[in-house]
């Protein structure tokens, strides 16, 4: 079905919400009204790490501890905690008043079904299962985690705010194989997800849950009181940017998660809007290879990457703003504790003659390259364009493939050849509390198939090192593993190619109040003036 952004770029939305009323929406006052970043098409949190599934998962589900904006680690679905004297068995009682939108309670059995599942899939996850022994239900409201051996980053791991966030699920969900979508939605968050108006590539609906108790303490990121201020929250996907733009001017709808940055200066210019950055750490750029196919199954195909990429050259197609973005060749972040500058010399000289040869020695004679593309994300879309060239530059058979975002986190899981179906690249994005450290950073995993993340590198001395880093108390000795780790990811795994590092502002329309400062958008806590 074609909507009716698509056919013009400057159509406003009055037309949809004309549409919504006429369906029986609460009246305009009740309702907050946004345009993500993306298309949802995805249901299951710990399936995907796409960030749309993830924004999803915190509007329904809730977490045992959540990140405040200063990244401190807070309880959220749980009373209390402790911690044996030997440090082996954490302990956790459950808050009063938890329910699922089905209106059973919340269980400990089901917390501990979840964390299993989610465990196999999430990198800080698959971390904490090497070092724990069991996962038991103690009673209705209590469970225990039991470690092999004293581990520091257990409620770091369950407080993580971002994918794969570790959301609780009801049992007889968090039962299914973490390798197969959840496709029923039944949560304990703040919203309900309203399945019978799902419309995907238009609209998603969810609606207050009556039934939440919120904590006490005030909302700092995706910690403290999860309060909701409107009826219905609608996410409106409007893929064109220029038409985005116009329903936030014309206040059809109240925020815009991703404004494109070539339109930053025209809402900078209008009284009505307000721009922020509200994620300090910024955003990594990712170019990802498939490591299990030719030609970057080879170490050398990979490091010609290193050599190829020009990061201004990315940077000013995606972003543009110099005062948006920073040369970073870090694997863990500018700015951050975990910086380094060991190895960093291959992204940072540009030698696209290095490249070739690089290539020529792991042995690429010209094969076709399935570069995946996705058109709604514009920077990805900007970014794309950029590798196509750059891989044609070096000697490389390109061919890109265009698709919508939601199509490209279904396709990336594909292990097939390239030429059956799979492919050899494509590009995302991680947010800087999901890079900054190689327990959180599911992107350097050198775990294989069975661990990694898409593109499925393999190496047991970058798996050796990381289990090194998560053992290790001793801050100075953490930062020469995370030195030792670095080179080895530019010397040898090449997991992904950091094609720079940026910060991305969030719009809204003024009268909106409470936008919580955080690497994820959330819609608690957000008020509307009236009028």
């Amino acid at each position: 079905m074609q909507h009716f952004w698509t056919t013009a770029r400057h159509t406003t939305l009055a037309a949809l919400t004309a549409a919504s009323m006429a369906l029986g929406s609460a009246s305009a006052e009740s309702v907050l009204r946004i345009v993500p970043h993306a298309d949802l098409k995805n249901l299951d949190p710990i399936w995907t790490t796409a960030y749309i599934t993830r924004n999803h998962g915190y509007m329904v589900y809730d977490t045992l501890f959540a990140q405040d904006e200063k990244l401190n680690v807070h309880p959220q679905m749980v009373g209390k905690h402790t911690v044996s004297d030997d440090g082996l068995v954490y302990t956790f009682t459950l808050r009063d008043g938890l329910k699922w939108h089905d209106g059973d309670p919340v269980k400990a059995e089901d917390c501990v079904a979840s964390i299993l599942r989610w465990g196999q899939r999430d990198g800080m996850g698959q971390k904490l299962m090497d070092f724990t022994k069991e996962v038991k239900a103690v009673d209705d409201m209590t469970f225990t985690i039991t470690l092999n051996e004293p581990y520091g980053l257990v409620l770091d791991s369950l407080g993580k705010i971002s994918s794969n966030t570790p959301f609780m699920m009801k049992k007889e969900y968090a039962e299914i194989d973490a390798f197969e979508q959840v496709t029923e939605v039944v949560g304990s968050g703040p919203f309900r997800f309203a399945k019978d108006e799902w419309v995907p590539g238009s609209k998603v609906v969810y609606l207050k849950n009556e039934d939440y108790v919120a904590r006490s303490e005030p909302a700092s990121g995706a910690a403290g009181g999860k309060v909701v201020n409107f009826d219905r929250v609608e996410w409106i996907y409007i893929p064109d940017p220029a038409t985005a733009m116009n329903a936030l001017i014309n206040g059809e709808v109240d925020f815009w998660e991703t404004p494109a940055v070539d339109m930053v200066p025209l809402l900078e210019q209008n009284g009505n809007v307000e721009l922020a950055v509200v994620d300090p750490l910024g955003t990594q750029g990712w170019l990802r290879p498939n490591h299990l196919h030719p030609p970057f199954d080879n170490p050398k195909a990979r490091r010609a990457l290193l050599y190829a990429v020009n990061q201004a050259t990315y940077l000013q197609a995606i972003v543009g703003d110099p005062k948006l973005y920073k040369e970073c060749a870090a694997y863990f972040i500018c700015g951050t504790p975990n910086e380094s500058n060991v190895s960093v010399e291959a992204l940072q000289s540009h030698d696209p003659e290095k490249a070739r040869q690089l290539l020529a020695e792991a042995g690429y004679k010209g094969e076709k390259i399935i570069l995946m593309q996705s058109t709604d994300i514009p920077l990805l879309n900007n970014a794309a364009l950029v590798t196509a060239q750059v891989l044609r530059d070096i000697g490389m058979d390109v061919e890109v493939q265009a698709m919508d975002w939601s199509t490209l986190t279904s396709r990336r899981a594909e292990m097939k050849k390239p030429a059956d179906g799979g492919w050899n690249i494509f590009h995302t994005y991680a947010t800087g509390a999901d890079a900054t450290s190689p327990i959180a950073n599911i992107g350097v995993s050198g775990g294989g198939v069975e661990k990694a993340w898409f593109g499925w590198p393999t190496d047991e001395e970058t798996e050796m090192l990381r289990d090194r880093f998560a053992r290790e108390a001793d801050s100075m000795k953490k930062k020469a593993i995370i030195d030792e780790l670095q080179a080895r990811l530019f010397d040898h795994l090449v997991p992904y190619v950091n094609y720079g590092q940026w910060f991305q502002p969030v719009a809204w329309r003024k009268g909106l109040k409470g936008v919580l400062v955080s690497p994820v958008p959330f819609f608690w806590n957000i008020s509307k003036d009236a009028g």
